[in-house]
């Protein structure tokens, strides 16, 4: 990287960086998916994102996290990335981390999986207007319901998460479309 060039503005892809890497620019929506611990349905939200943002042609950074810092730097829940998988949705290179108040303040949508965690997040970031609720884009649920929380449960647990996941999508493409 060129040290004399100016730095990206936080919270978005170097467009200067090394050959592979994704490539945007400083209009690029940035979204991040938080849940409680960042091996579950964070995860499963991003890459589920990720593959439709790209079958439709949208671009975006999307990146998830969790609002604990207690499975720091752990894997994807193996659940979680079998069901991905056996949906075709690509889900390698995985490390959970905890958000933060920059990481919010950076970002132009932050998409928690309930409601607990939109609060958390209020109270690292009291300026924040970027919070939203997951099911909230699902037209089929009531305003406020959270994701599923599959942890606990059987691979079962995972697909029903998967499916309340894949129902949100398309009010989140619309939505990250309108921020393009």
């Amino acid at each position: 990287m060129n040290l004399d060039m100016p730095l990206p503005a936080p919270g978005r892809l170097d467009p200067s960086t090394t050959e592979g890497t994704p490539v945007s620019n400083e209009n690029t929506p940035s979204v991040i998916f938080v849940c409680w611990g960042n091996i579950c349905r964070s995860p499963m939200a991003e890459f589920v994102a990720k593959k439709i943002f790209a079958d439709e042609g949208l671009d975006a950074r999307v990146t998830s996290a969790g609002v604990s810092d207690e499975e720091h730097g752990g894997p994807m829940d193996s659940r979680a990335k079998s069901v991905l998988t056996s949906h075709g949705y690509p889900c390698s290179g995985h490390n959970a981390h905890q958000i933060d108040e920059s990481e919010i303040m950076s970002a132009d949508l932050v998409i928690a999986a309930e409601p607990r965690h939109l609060q958390m997040m209020k109270q690292m970031a009291p300026d924040a207007d970027n919070l939203r609720l997951i099911r909230d884009y699902d037209p089929n649920c009531d305003p406020g319901t959270s994701l599923p929380d599959p942890w606990f449960g059987s691979t079962d647990g995972f697909q029903d998460t998967l499916d309340a996941i894949e129902s949100a999508m398309p009010g989140i493409v619309d939505e990250v479309r309108s921020l393009a």
